[in-house]
């Protein structure tokens, strides 16, 4: 017989009923809270992992530990890894090969003779031609400075030649000299007493804003030790005492015959007009 009655046992299996079965209903509902977290986590994992493998495979080189530990100025060995040799940039190549085509062949080499009659004939030519001041006038000049042709040209030695015949042709008697200097006056004045045609081309380098370049190259090239240098058929003929002797004894005027001139042709041309 129990010692509680029958309502005292009814009220504590009821209470025990109560007291087992509240734990477990709040362990059933919080199951699928715990079911989110763990795939919620798993989803990060997955994430983490492919972006893991994705910077991997896209950047090997800098991830390899034996990359990193290798040093700069040792050989590899076979177990690590060999990138290949870079070529150089396609664009280095066409400067090559244009410097190959521009040195393929050499500029013509001028005379003292060529030299001369270039130089006269390009200043001769345009009264605004002048001689870069950045020339050394003690070194032969630059063909391509003072002619208007392609010197590096397999025919450049004859367009050298007919510019020599011709420069000479348009001007038998040349003179190089100053503005205001006695002796270039005195030539000017044996020159003008003679007619000439065609007239003698002079030229005052002292004028002239090339005249520290021209000046010296006039010296290198004749051998004259000053101005003015008096030129006929492209040869100087010498000093002023020289010129004064040839122009007494007759020879100065056969000298300019015989370079294309006519002595008195200045004076029946200007009677013709």
């Amino acid at each position: 017989m129990s010692a509680y009655p029958a309502s005292t046992r009814t009220s504590l299996r009821h209470r025990a009923t109560s007291s087992v079965s509240l734990p477990l209903a709040v362990i059933a509902g919080l199951h699928p809270k715990r079911n989110r977290n763990r795939t919620l986590l798993l989803t990060l994992l997955a994430i983490v992992s492919l972006s893991v493998f994705f910077v991997c495979s896209r950047y090997p080189i800098p991830m390899s530990p034996a990359y990193l530990r290798w040093p700069v100025d040792s050989e590899p060995s076979d177990d690590q890894l060999v990138l290949p040799v870079q070529p150089h940039p396609p664009e280095t190549a066409p400067k090559k090969h244009h410097q190959k085509l521009a040195g393929g062949r050499p500029s013509i080499t001028l005379t003292p003779e060529q030299e001369l009659a270039a130089v006269s004939s390009f200043l001769a030519s345009l009264p605004q031609n002048v001689i870069p001041l950045s020339v050394d006038p003690s070194l032969p000049i630059d063909p391509e400075l003072v002619l208007d042709f392609d010197t590096r040209s397999p025919r450049a030695a004859e367009e050298v030649e007919r510019v020599v015949e011709d420069v000479w042709s348009r001007n038998p008697v040349l003179l190089y000299g100053k503005l205001y200097s006695p002796p270039t006056r005195e030539i000017k004045s044996i020159l003008a007493s003679l007619n000439l045609r065609p007239p003698p081309f002079t030229m005052d380098v002292d004028m002239r804003d090339d005249k520290e370049v021209l000046e010296p190259i006039l010296f290198r090239l004749t051998a004259m030790p000053e101005l003015p240098i008096l030129l006929i058929n492209g040869q100087p003929v010498g000093s002023l005492e020289r010129i004064r002797e040839m122009h007494a004894s007759g020879e100065l005027h056969a000298l300019i015959k015989a370079a294309g001139a006519v002595i008195g042709g200045g004076r029946r041309r200007k009677h013709g007009k």
